[in-house]
């Protein structure tokens, strides 16, 4: 059987979106079970325009989104690859893929935040050009945040 890969531009009303943040709500409170409320309240699911979920064989497998950080600045948000779905570069293909979204929507600058103990996210952030920077509001003063940025 073949492996057919559709990647498709959304907004944050996607219920395959939702089924996917959910997914990954829960893997994070997992792995953080005392960051608390000090954390997710900046995952917030607010309506979004610029989200991508990725289908595996029509199977909702990844998602990622950003947002207006600054005037050309975006923030990536929300990136998740379901673990059956893991190993295949989708991860890479949802970065790119939304990186050239930015771009062609006038972003310059891409920032985002991950926490200390996604070093599978570190490792795939800093493969694809983003170098960890200080802490950006409102991560300024978490320690376990990892705040990553790069030039598009």
């Amino acid at each position: 059987m073949s492996i057919v890969i559709r990647i498709e531009k959304t907004t944050s009303e996607n219920t395959d979106f939702h089924t996917l943040i959910a997914a990954l709500d829960h893997d994070l409170w997992e792995r953080y079970p005392a960051e608390g409320a000090e954390y997710w309240e900046n995952n917030i699911l607010e309506f979004n325009p610029n989200v991508l979920v990725v289908y595996l064989n029509d199977v909702a497998v990844a998602c990622a989104c950003f947002k207006k950080y600054e005037k050309s600045t975006m923030e990536l948000k929300r990136m998740f690859v379901a673990p059956k779905a893991r190993g295949l570069g989708l991860a890479q293909q949802l970065l790119f893929e939304l990186e050239t979204w930015a771009v062609e929507l006038g972003y310059e600058t891409a920032v985002l935040e991950t926490l200390h103990l996604q070093k599978e996210a570190i490792g795939l952030y800093q493969k694809m050009g983003y170098e960890i920077t200080a802490n950006y509001p409102p991560y300024v003063g978490l320690p376990d945040s990892v705040c990553m940025q790069k030039q598009l």
